[in-house]
């Protein structure tokens, strides 16, 4: 739903051809079911346990390949194991309901998106830009509240997009088949369950080998050299990281070739010819990253952006919806308004949290008083945009809505670089979290849950998350100048880094071959852009992806073919054994990030501690 990692979508739904009325008469008759358990206090605790791990999951992955993996799918298939591992050693009666299962994905769901929406990235980028750690506090809230406004922003809306316009949100459709499908037959439910917990634990058993017993290589090169150097030095090599490849099955193939294109592209063919002209004077990831940083931020920027503008209907039907929506008397509440969140919520939680927003921003960002009142209300605003864009297309369009706030925050605020990203930071926060409750309300919509009752579960789930993410971040990564190297190349970070520096500061200090870059990374970004658009079916599958390449300029070479290798190995198993592929896949890949992520947090502590030696 966030990134381009997300899982293929289930069936789409066919638009409602009644009135918005009728389907909500129909579905309070027919979908809605009052009588069973939602949001449960087992359910409460048990996602907020299993939003932290993917909060803490996601985290790794994050500064590691520059995507947020999907959480929904994961979620209600590792719930599911859960409570039936609970069951068989008697420690719960009841088995885990349908609708439970639902509440309890929206609070994982609220925690384990914690790291999306810019929140890292912008995090990551302050750090490399100041090199000053925000107070740890408040940087705690700063992110619940942030999130929490993104919740209290998807109220107003959620009638209109899901309720009256029956928007797919693919992500919310296909959770809620997978939720359907493991408990109406569990069988199936089990054995995705034990494909997760199998898959995981081999994840973390090599990150063991690998971290604590350095028994496995990091790295594995090949006897090739390149200009002279061997093709590790180039950072080309394969990865002993199982979560790359797991983060490569749960993209599309597409994506997964466009990442190995860029990133021969960069390290075999640009990376030597920068050296042989004098442009790099080393041969290391940092060297090489620190030029073509420019391009690739380019492309990404150009192109989310002009994906973005093509979406020019849903923006208009955003601000038509919600004309729609604060028009008094709009809607025939038809007996809705008893189990919907009440609208007042919305402008009372605006009320609360924003001025929470402008001094926190005053406070820890030096961002002024009347800058921060303009960000917050453009932010909300856009987050209204966001989770229309992710309702009709699925991803949620941070990369185009993060730039343009940092443009405009380097026009008003110039030089001010931790304003321009944590500016970027609270837009693209709002965008995410309000879209992320909107795609599971839709998951509820389609299984009869209860509004209300997802609107505290998202809650609980961003609690949890900000409570975990902040503290985890200063664990894994207690000194910021490894951002950006080879181990953890936050992506991300150095994308929103250079952004900032350019919008604030302006590009004349560069190389003149990377300005000249940039302007070839923001035509080909467009250019990509508009084959997506424009090209013919059959072809756009051989189109590169821009997210692809634009990411591939960012991270290692080694990272690029592990991504590629877990593309290729989903996409022959869809291809050969779809009925396999869809059994295994998702969990496989999810079973190996959670693993191998969460036993790399496990011996970052053991280090600290003084258990284990670096």
């Amino acid at each position: 739903m966030s990134s381009p990692s997300t899982p293929a979508p289930g069936p789409a739904v066919p638009p409602p051809t009644s009135a918005p009325s009728d389907r909500e008469s129909d579905w309070l008759q027919n979908t809605y079911r009052p009588n069973e358990a939602n949001l449960t206090v087992r359910a409460v605790i048990v996602g907020m346990v299993i939003g932290a791990a993917m909060c803490l999951s996601n985290l790794y992955v994050f500064f590691k390949t520059g995507w947020s993996m999907g959480v929904t799918l994961t979620a209600c298939i590792l719930a599911m194991g859960t409570f039936q591992a609970l069951q068989s050693l008697r420690l719960v009666r009841r088995p885990l309901g349908a609708l439970e299962n639902n509440a309890l994905t929206t609070v994982a769901s609220g925690a384990g998106y914690m790291t999306g929406g810019g929140n890292m990235a912008a995090f990551g980028a302050l750090l490399m830009v100041t090199s000053v750690r925000p107070p740890f506090i408040p940087m705690i809230v700063w992110f619940a509240v942030i999130a929490a406004l993104g919740v209290f922003a998807a109220i107003p809306i959620k009638r209109q997009l899901i309720n009256q316009e029956g928007l797919a949100f693919p992500t919310g459709t296909a959770t809620a088949e997978t939720i359907r499908s493991i408990h109406d037959a569990s069988a199936g439910g089990k054995s995705k369950a034990t494909w997760l917990a199998l898959a995981g634990i081999f994840g973390a058993v090599v990150a063991w080998l690998r971290d604590a017993w350095h028994i496995i290589p990091t790295t594995i090169g090949l006897p090739v050299t390149l200009a002279g150097r061997a093709l590790a030095e180039w950072t080309l090599a394969f990865k002993a990281e199982v979560v790359l490849i797991g983060g490569g099955a749960l993209m599309s193939f597409r994506t997964g070739w466009s990442l190995l294109l860029g990133g021969l592209l960069t390290y075999a063919v640009l990376a030597p010819t920068l050296l042989a002209q004098g442009i790099i004077s080393t041969v290391s990831y940092k060297a090489i990253v620190a030029w073509t940083l420019w391009p690739g931020a380019a492309i990404l920027v150009a192109s989310g952006l002009t994906s973005f503008l093509f979406d020019y209907r849903s923006v208009g039907r955003s601000i038509t919806g919600l004309a729609r929506v604060f028009k008094k008397g709009a809607a025939n509440d038809t007996g809705i308004a008893a189990v919907e969140c009440p609208d007042w919520w919305f402008p009372a939680g605006f009320v609360v949290l924003s001025p929470l927003v402008v001094v926190l921003m005053a406070w820890l960002f030096q961002v002024p008083f009347w800058a921060g009142l303009i960000a917050v209300p453009l932010a909300v605003l856009m987050g209204f945009v966001a989770a229309r864009v992710t309702g009709e297309t699925d991803v949620t369009p941070t990369k185009a809505l993060g730039p343009v706030t940092q443009l405009l925050f380097g026009v008003i605020t110039p030089g001010n670089l931790s304003g321009n990203i944590m500016s970027a930071n609270v837009t693209g926060g709002i965008g995410l979290h309000a879209a992320d409750l909107l795609t599971t309300l839709k998951t509820g919509w389609l299984l009869g849950a209860k509004p209300r009752h997802q609107f505290y579960a998202q809650l609980f789930g961003v609690l949890a998350g900000a409570a975990v993410v902040v503290p985890a971040f200063n664990l894994i990564l207690p000194d910021p100048s490894v951002l950006g190297g080879e181990t953890w190349p936050a992506p991300a970070c150095v994308v929103w880094a250079g952004v900032s520096k350019a919008f604030s500061g302006g590009v004349s200090a560069l190389h003149p071959t990377a300005r000249t870059a940039i302007f070839v990374g923001l035509a080909l970004g467009v250019a990509l852009a508009l084959f997506e658009k424009f090209a013919p079916k059959k072809l756009r599958p051989l189109v590169p992806s821009p997210s692809g390449l634009g990411i591939a300029m960012v991270i290692p070479g080694s990272n690029c073919i592990a991504m590629f290798l877990g593309a290729a190995i989903a996409e022959l198993l869809r291809r050969k054994r779809p009925a396999f592929a869809e059994k295994t896949v998702v969990p496989v890949a999810s079973g190996l990030i959670a693993g191998e992520s969460l036993m790399g947090i496990v011996i970052a502590l053991l280090i600290v501690f003084g258990v284990l030696a670096k």
